[in-house]
C-alpha cells in the first residue's frame, strides 16, 4: 500500500507540478498560481520509471489556479536525475489558458500538438497553433516561444507543404502566419 502510494504521488503530482510551474513562471503568469493546488483528471495512467516517461490517457484535463491544458494524451519525459525534460500535449485541439496578473481576459493557446521542452525553454505548438493575448492574436503551422527571453516565432507551411495542397492560391493564403492586433479602446 505505501508502494503504491509513493508511485501515484509520484505518477500524478511531481510530473505536472514541475511542467506547470515552469510555464507559469515565464509566459502567461496570473502570480498566485504556483501557489494553488494542483488537478490532474484523466482516464489512464501509465508510469514507466525504468523508461523515465508518465503518459496520461483520455480527456486530459490539468488545473492549477486559472491555469487550465486539455488534451487527448499527455507524455512527460524525465531525465535519468528524474529531471523534466520534455512535455507532449496532444490533442484536437491541445489547449493552454492562464489569466494574467492585472488582467480580467484569459491568455489563450491551442494546436494539435504542444511541446515544452524543459532544457531549451522552449514551448513549441505544431499544427493549426493560434496564441491570444489580449489584443494580439497569433496563428500559424508552428509558433515557438522562448520562455527565457519572451520571444514568439511563428511559422507558416512550407514551400513543399503548401505545393502538397494543389496549388490552390485559397489554401496557401492559409498556409501563412497571420497576426492580428486590435485597435485599443479609445478613453472617453
Amino acid at each position: 500500500m505505501c508502494t503504491e502510494k509513493y508511485y501515484l504521488n509520484k505518477l500524478i503530482k511531481f510530473p505536472v507540478l514541475v511542467l506547470i510551474y515552469s510555464i507559469s513562471l515565464h509566459t502567461w503568469a496570473l502570480s498566485t498560481d504556483k501557489d494553488q493546488p494542483i488537478e490532474i483528471e484523466a482516464d489512464s495512467a501509465e508510469l514507466d520509471d525504468k523508461k523515465g516517461v508518465t503518459v496520461y490517457h483520455g480527456n486530459v484535463v490539468v488545473t492549477q489556479g486559472s491555469i487550465r491544458m486539455t488534451g487527448d494524451t499527455m507524455t512527460v519525459y524525465f531525465s535519468e536525475d528524474e529531471d523534466l525534460e520534455t512535455v507532449i500535449l496532444e490533442g484536437r485541439p491541445a489547449t493552454y489558458r492562464q489569466l494574467p496578473d492585472e488582467s480580467d481576459i484569459y491568455d489563450e493557446a491551442e494546436a494539435l500538438r504542444m511541446e515544452y521542452y524543459e532544457l531549451k525553454n522552449l514551448i513549441v505548438l505544431i499544427d493549426n497553433a493560434l496564441v491570444k493575448q489580449e489584443e494580439f492574436r497569433f496563428s500559424g503551422n508552428r509558433i515557438e516561444y522562448d520562455t527565457a527571453l519572451s520571444q514568439i516565432r511563428a511559422h507558416g507551411k512550407s514551400q513543399t507543404d503548401a505545393s502538397e495542397k494543389d496549388g490552390d492560391s485559397a489554401a496557401q493564403k492559409d498556409d501563412r502566419v497571420k497576426i492580428i492586433i486590435k485597435p485599443k479602446k479609445k478613453e472617453e
